[in-house]
């Protein structure tokens, strides 16, 4: 009998009262495509030994790396960081890329992935784009704006959309990707909005928030279906 794949999601880090904590939708996503989740908190010892457990991974979004994993500069807008989750995010990346793990980065997560796999970040969009394009509302919540993705790319595939409206929540993106990283969408002001590692079965990073429309919109559920989809086959080949 088939068994739902078990899809691992990391957590925000440790907070001021010794918690971990993770958005609802995230769990309500994959269980709406067909998947179990399983919550990573930060600073896990044993990444190979979880890894060789699961069947998929999402990074999830969140405060902002350390610029000193990319050799970025310090900004004033750079916000929780965390050195546990850094660690923790970047080794996971590492593993993944090196096997056939089914992996989704979201928001962070998708320049955790960037990072890990040697890319780096711009440290405050608005510094450097033409204000064409609002990625984050002051006080600080998600907006919304299109998104053009790439023909022939696997996310385009996925969506079956040549363009969309996202849920953006962030001020940083992907400044040079790593190599690897195919670029395949983008904001009308240029922004890198996803990317996906060649040659690798299945490792998208997105650089909106699908888990925060996807109840509504079957569009950005797309993305967790075949996230899980792909799960389940490699589970089905272990």
């Amino acid at each position: 009998m088939q068994t739902a794949p078990l899809i691992g999601i990391t957590t925000y880090g440790r907070d001021a009262t010794d918690h971990f904590a993770l958005p609802g939708v995230y769990v309500d996503a994959v269980r709406r495509a067909g998947g179990i989740p399983v919550l990573i908190p930060a600073g896990e010892p044993l990444v190979r030994e979880l890894l060789a457990r699961l069947d998929g991974l999402i990074l999830s979004g969140g405060g902002d790396l350390d610029p000193v994993h990319y050799n970025g500069q310090p900004h004033a807008t750079i916000y929780l960081v965390d050195a546990e989750r850094d660690r923790t995010e970047l080794e996971l990346v590492q593993r993944v890329a090196q096997s056939d793990l089914p992996t989704l980065g979201i928001c962070r997560g998708a320049q955790v992935i960037n990072v890990a796999l040697g890319g780096t970040l711009i440290e405050h969009l608005p510094d450097e784009v033409n204000g064409e394009v609002e990625h984050r509302r002051a006080p600080p919540g998600p907006t919304e704006h299109p998104i053009t993705i790439q023909p022939g790319s696997r996310l385009a595939e996925i969506l079956g959309v040549p363009t969309l409206r996202s849920a953006s929540w962030h001020h940083q993106a992907i400044r040079r990707p790593a190599e690897g990283l195919r670029v395949v969408a983008h904001a009308p002001d240029g922004t890198i909005e996803a990317a996906e590692l060649t040659g690798h079965p299945w490792l998208v990073a997105v650089q909106w928030h699908p888990e925060m429309t996807a109840a509504a919109d079957p569009t950005h559920q797309r993305i967790f279906d075949a996230l899980v989809a792909a799960a389940k086959v490699k589970r089905l080949g272990d």
